[in-house]
């Protein structure tokens, strides 16, 4: 279970260029559902990302995991409970190293490192088996740079990363935003896969409001640091594209183009 608990985030606290990015949200997210989070520019998804995976802290307020008070901890030590996929293909890997190094480094995320061989034959053989379910091809390229992937390549391998140290919280940043349609829908069904056998909570931020109704069982809407719409069940599910953008404009945001927002013919 992931819990804030009227957690507030302001940047630039006091100085003429404050920003209050989040306004006392007090959010619990079962463990195993799976949410996805729309809004504007600036809503403040991004800054909800960033708090729940440690890579800043909140002003005020409480994060709980599971029974944990992970508010002071820092990303690299709440690795071992959060992983994280970044709406850029090229961030979360090492264009220099290998597949297998960059997936080493991945299952040894949040763990106390020392003297020993970072990729083993044990490890390969995972390593072997969880890319083998991509369907690409890359089970058989391990020592292969990933520079040479292409962007649908390597979100999907971040995707793996993502899964092998059994995350409690995982969380997408619009990952699917650089793909092309057609790699979306494969990054996207990698993901529904990935989130089901795990049996984590998943926040998933997207641009597409036929993503955000489609997957998951709860759907958020955020607007200037607030949560103005909390949806699930047949609520969620009844929505339109029309009606998500009616709780935007509604909340006082504008939507500047719709076809960023749902999927192109």
């Amino acid at each position: 279970m992931l819990q804030l608990n009227d957690v507030r985030l302001v940047y630039n606290a006091g100085t003429p260029t404050e920003v209050v990015a989040l306004q006392r949200l007090s959010l619990t997210f079962p463990t195993g559902q799976f949410v996805t989070v729309v809004g504007s520019n600036g809503a403040g998804k991004s800054s909800l990302i960033q708090i729940i995976s440690g890579a800043v802290g909140p002003t005020e307020g409480r994060i709980r995991i599971g029974d944990r008070d992970v508010t002071r901890m820092p990303d690299h030590r709440r690795a071992a409970l959060v992983a994280r996929v970044f709406d850029n293909p090229h961030v979360g890997t090492v264009p220099e190293l290998s597949i297998e190094d960059n997936l080493a480094l991945a299952m040894a995320r949040g763990r106390r490192r020392g003297l020993r061989p970072a990729v083993t034959g044990r490890n390969r053989n995972v390593m072997r088996e969880r890319l083998a379910l991509l369907g690409l091809g890359l089970e058989r390229r391990l020592s292969g740079p990933v520079r040479l992937l292409s962007a649908g390549q390597r979100q999907s391998l971040t995707m793996i990363m993502a899964a092998l140290t059994t995350p409690e919280v995982l969380l997408l940043d619009e990952h699917l935003a650089a793909l092309d349609p057609g790699t979306q829908r494969r990054v996207l069904k990698l993901t529904t896969d990935i989130v089901a056998e795990l049996g984590c909570t998943a926040l998933m931020v997207t641009h597409n409001m036929e993503h955000a109704i489609a997957i998951g069982e709860r759907l958020l809407v955020m607007s200037r640091g607030r949560v103005v719409a909390d949806l699930a069940g047949n609520a969620k599910t009844a929505l339109t594209v029309d009606d998500l953008i009616a709780h935007i404009v509604h909340s006082g945001d504008t939507v500047s183009d719709r076809l960023v927002l749902q999927d192109r013919p």
